[in-house]
């Protein structure tokens, strides 16, 4: 039994209904009209440039080599063993203090290039870094 009568029999609806698109579409930009003034708070001004501290010169960085044989060079000249840890000490005491470059031969056993680190942070040199090849293969 049916209650109702239908005029015309089931058909396959080949448009797609905009409305309910457009309907939203239309809530989404009210929102971003409403939200962009909103997130955007702070008002844009040009700072004037002025600073009450003397401008410091950066230091001369120091270019510490570990040699393949375990020698020491300090700026591209050797140094023995016994005057690292006074030339080291010097540097530390400077203000600025320098960066120490450390460059250590892929050869060379870690062992020394540790033993120059940890005279390095005894002697008080903040800012030690190593220098490395950029790999050819990429």
């Amino acid at each position: 039994m049916a209650f109702g009568t239908q005029d015309e029999p089931d058909e396959v609806m080949n448009e797609i209904n905009m409305t309910p698109l457009v309907d939203v579409m239309l809530v989404l930009l009210i929102i971003f009209i409403i939200t962009v003034p909103v997130m955007k708070h702070a008002v844009n001004i040009d700072l004037p440039q002025a600073t009450s501290e003397p401008e410091q010169t950066k230091p001369q960085n120091i270019l510490f080599t570990v040699a393949a044989d375990g020698t020491y060079y300090w700026n591209e000249n050797k140094i023995e063993d016994s005057a690292l840890k006074t030339r080291l000490a010097a540097e530390a005491a400077k203000d600025p203090q320098p960066e120490l470059h450390i460059r250590g031969d892929k050869a060379v056993r870690y062992e020394r290039v540790a033993q120059a680190m940890s005279a390095a942070r005894e002697a008080g040199v903040r800012k030690i870094g190593f220098i490395t090849e950029p790999d050819a293969a990429k």
